[in-house]
């Protein structure tokens, strides 16, 4: 059968029009969406951490380490060869759909042999058999119709969504019965699953391609897919080296908040990032030629990304106690620290963003795994060597030192990479958002030293003092420097459309 991909609207290609167009009607489009899907999971995380006690989440985080790991190996990035290639055929779709099932058989295979071996080091029986029932899921994501690649390459971000989402709300589903029923961690595998095995049925249903075995075009996806590989295993070890410690060093109680503390202070950087990420790298795929166009789009796409992402990760970790007592109860006050350390993470994020996808589409591959590498070995040297015998505290303080420390790194590249790009424009682009937050910080210091309110009213009064501040501090700061063309500009355009559109 041949391969049947839409062709993208002509409104979501106008990428030299003076507008960008694609990136931010598809960034505004996702946002809005992913923020519908991402409340399933804010809704369905409060009634998980009500319903499981602390060790239940530690027990799925564990096993989700060694998950995530053999996914590394499952995934060697052949839809990033996919999109980069504008010509790709039913071959290279084909091929790509067989590595992916290659990968899968391996990933499955990996997970039922190390599975009581990880069980041992995590001193906690109860890891094994929930890993070999997470294995299931390689085997339905394996089988997923790789057509579905093409909703974002052609940047039909409406269609991408309706999957993600149709998966997501499934498996919410599920999850939640289940806990309801059973009071224990097993209500998260079998959401897992069910959200997997609905994503399969949903993939062949949505887009009309049938794949086939092939590895015709094995060496041309490779080339690129390898040095994704060792560039992903490199991120694993940046992501998860930190909790693979902490889970050999503490129990699963101290585990559970450990890893749900990285789940909500990574939720709105995350959820905020994420979708705008989806449109970054086939965006600048299109104008990667044009360099003085890919500098002023990567400048628009970080200044958004500052603007909203900065606030919120930091406005995290400013509320982070009163946030978890009112959401999450007194018995999860041990993640309150993990939270403010990992939402200044969140912060940096923020800033590089949209700088990893510039590399990407300039196929450096091989120096973002190394990069990642870098610090992969930077941090072992100190979380094992240095400090041999720091708990999960002090792991998640040499994680934001290792952080800074890559941040600084990552500049560096990315100036060396992209020569049209000076540091003054990335210092111009995240400077008034940085100095809107220092305020904010402040406001709300001063606001929980002045008010004598308590649980839901003080967390509502931070919030509401802390956007306002911000807010007000942004809109003065862009005034002061003569109102130029950037993401204030640009959001505000925005907003005066949709009130011309509502009157």
């Amino acid at each position: 059968m041949s391969i049947q991909i839409e062709a993208p609207p002509m409104t979501d290609v106008a990428m030299s029009s003076g507008k960008p167009t694609s990136i931010v009607r598809s960034a505004f489009l996702t946002v809005a969406m992913r923020w519908s899907d991402r409340l399933i999971g804010v809704v369905s995380m409060l009634i998980l951490a009500r319903l499981l006690v602390p060790a239940d989440f530690g027990i799925i985080a564990m096993a989700s380490l060694v998950i995530a790991f053999a996914d590394v190996l499952f995934e060697l990035g052949v839809h990033v060869a996919l999109i980069q290639n504008k010509n790709a055929t039913q071959a290279d779709y084909d091929t790509a759909w067989t590595i992916r099932l290659i990968q899968s058989g391996i990933s499955t295979a990996i997970v039922f042999v190390t599975a009581p071996w990880a069980a041992d080091y995590f001193n906690e029986p109860r890891v094994a058999p929930v890993i070999q029932a997470l294995a299931l899921t390689f085997v339905l994501h394996g089988f997923e119709n790789i057509g579905i690649v093409s909703f974002q390459k052609n940047m039909q971000f409406g269609k991408d969504f309706r999957f993600l989402f149709t998966k997501r709300f499934a498996g919410f589903v599920v999850t939640i019965v289940a806990a309801w029923l059973m009071q224990s961690y097993w209500a998260l595998v079998i959401g897992n699953i069910a959200g997997r095995t609905v994503g399969l049925i949903q993939s062949y249903t949505m887009h009309p391609m049938r794949p086939r075995p092939s590895l015709a075009k094995f060496r041309e996806i490779f080339g690129i897919s390898q040095w994704m590989l060792v560039g992903s295993i490199g991120g694993y070890l940046q992501g998860k080296l930190h909790s693979l410690i902490v889970g050999g060093r503490e129990d699963a109680g101290v585990m559970g908040a450990y890893s749900l503390a990285g789940q909500i202070s990574s939720m709105p950087t995350t959820e905020l990032l994420a979708p705008l990420n989806r449109v970054l790298f086939p965006a600048f795929v299109r104008v990667k030629n044009d360099l003085a166009e890919l500098k002023r789009v990567f400048l628009l796409a970080q200044g958004v990304q500052t603007l909203i992402a900065m606030p919120a990760a930091i406005g995290v970790a400013l509320v982070a106690e009163d946030l978890v007592t009112v959401f999450l109860g007194e018995k999860w006050r041990i993640t309150v620290p993990f939270i403010q350390i990992f939402a200044v993470m969140g912060f940096l994020r923020a800033i590089t963003t949209s700088g990893s996808y510039i590399l990407l589409t300039f196929g450096k591959t091989r120096l973002t795994a190394l990069s990642a590498w870098g610090q992969v070995v930077l941090f072992a040297a100190l979380a094992l060597l240095a400090f041999p015998d720091a708990g999960a505290l002090g792991i998640a303080k040499v994680r934001l030192a290792v952080a800074l420390t890559g941040f600084v790194a990552f500049i560096a590249l990315l100036l060396q990479q992209f020569k049209p790009l000076r540091l003054t424009d990335i210092l111009t682009s995240i400077a008034r958002p940085v100095g809107a937050v220092i305020l904010m910080g402040f406001a709300v210091f001063y606001t929980a030293e002045a008010i004598a309110l308590q649980g839901p009213l003080l967390l509502a009064s931070k919030v509401l003092v802390g956007a306002a501040t911000y807010s007000v501090t942004i809109l003065v700061l862009w005034w002061l420097v003569g109102r130029p063309d950037g993401a204030e500009s640009y959001l505000l355009e925005k907003l005066r459309g949709l009130r011309r559109h509502r009157a």
